[in-house]
């Protein structure tokens, strides 16, 4: 089994029953299995544009499926629960990126494993940190935890139950 951490998003629509249902279609799914959930995590918008704030989490799944299969089933749940576009920084009624493969390193056209900002983005590292603190980035070679301590000053709190 392969172990994968992905990072979840949606800032349009009911945005925390768009996170619950996409981590049950993943669950769902033939050789995939949801091993650990974050929290919910409320945050701002990175855009030029007003939006909505978003809610974030990470999980972790084991699979059977590989990198490109993961894409294209990832890609089918968004759009199954409403997304229509998948332009950078556009508002979303979900977002589901693959932030690690196991420890591999790939850089296609359309799928780059580790996620290629991860490193950059408190909103995808303070929820990984929660559930994968101590994995190693395979390029940088530090743990979530290391690079999550760049954004210690910010105020990314989970969501309350």
């Amino acid at each position: 089994m392969n172990r994968v951490y992905l990072g979840l998003g949606a800032n349009l629509g009911d945005r925390k029953t768009n996170l619950s249902k996409a981590i049950d279609q993943l669950n769902d799914l033939d050789m995939v299995d949801v091993v650990r959930v974050s929290r919910f995590y409320e945050t701002e918008a990175i855009s030029t544009l007003p939006q909505p704030r978003f809610i974030n989490a990470a999980i972790e799944i084991s699979t059977l499926l590989s990198p490109q299969e993961l894409l294209s089933a990832t890609q089918d749940i968004e759009i199954a629960l409403g997304r229509t576009d998948k332009g950078n920084y556009d508002p979303r009624t979900l977002d589901l990126d693959i932030l690690f493969y196991n420890e591999i390193v790939i850089s296609d056209d359309d799928l780059v494993i580790p996620h290629p900002y991860l490193h950059e983005r408190a909103f995808v590292l303070i929820p990984l940190q929660e559930i994968a603190g101590t994995i190693i980035h395979p390029v940088f070679q530090k743990t979530i935890h290391e690079l999550a301590q760049d954004f210690a000053d910010e105020s990314i709190l989970p969501l309350d139950d």
